[in-house]
């Protein structure tokens, strides 16, 4: 990554901004519709716009979109530790805002409250689990691009993306499959009671991104 930070932030403001609003828009339109999107297209779109901002922006900000992804790659020594801090604050105000247009965008009449937000239908503790593997799964597969590559890896959108949908498919139900502090962190913030679950989709995903970078960093993989 050569392009001034500057240019960096804003690749990333842009990227997690479109994962906030079409995924949690995919959701809402699924509420909307009376479930026309459906559970499949949901976890689809999620993976999709995941696939597209990767191509979109990997050579210039590697297409982070995650806290977690920050974190890890930086554990990982592939990221330096002083534009961590920068990064996730970039990804956590474009999730803001994107659930703030959604906010406005959506009608109060049109009887959508939550905006997409994760809401565990399980424990704490088994929804922390759920996220830490599921973003274990992610990670591993982020890192194993970045060691092949990113700049010459043509599959790197579809295996990240891929990645994003096969793990919404089978945790979508039960935590929502963030894998992201930042992809809740918007939809929590305007969507009312979600901010007191909130703190499951922080400690879930970097956990399971910190277990994969240590372990990638141990050569396990």
């Amino acid at each position: 990554m050569t392009a001034p930070l500057s240019r960096r932030l804003v690749a990333e403001f842009v990227g997690t901004f479109a994962l906030v609003f079409a995924g949690t828009g995919a959701i809402v339109s699924n509420g909307v519709s009376g479930g026309a999107v459906g559970h499949v297209g949901v976890a689809l779109t999620f993976g999709l716009v995941i696939a597209v901002m990767v191509y979109a922006y990997k050579d210039v900000s590697g297409a982070q979109y995650n806290p977690a992804v920050s974190i890890a790659l930086w554990l990982r020594g592939v990221f330096p530790g002083r534009e961590v801090a920068p990064y996730i604050f970039t990804q956590l105000v474009a999730a803001v805002a994107a659930g703030g247009v959604l906010r406005l965008i959506v009608p109060p009449a049109a009887g959508v409250s939550d905006l997409g937000a994760t809401m565990p239908t399980w424990s704490a503790g088994a929804s922390i689990a759920i996220e830490a593997v599921a973003t274990f799964f992610l990670v591993t597969v982020i890192l194993s691009v970045v060691r092949a590559g990113e700049r010459s890896n043509p599959w790197a959108g579809i295996a990240i993306g891929g990645t994003v949908a096969l793990c919404a498919l089978f945790a979508g139900p039960l935590t929502g499959a963030s894998m992201n502090p930042a992809r809740s962190f918007g939809p929590a913030v305007v969507s009312p009671g979600a901010l007191g679950v909130y703190w499951i989709y922080v400690v879930g995903p970097v956990l399971g991104g910190v277990v994969a970078a240590v372990l990638d960093r141990m050569g396990r993989f």
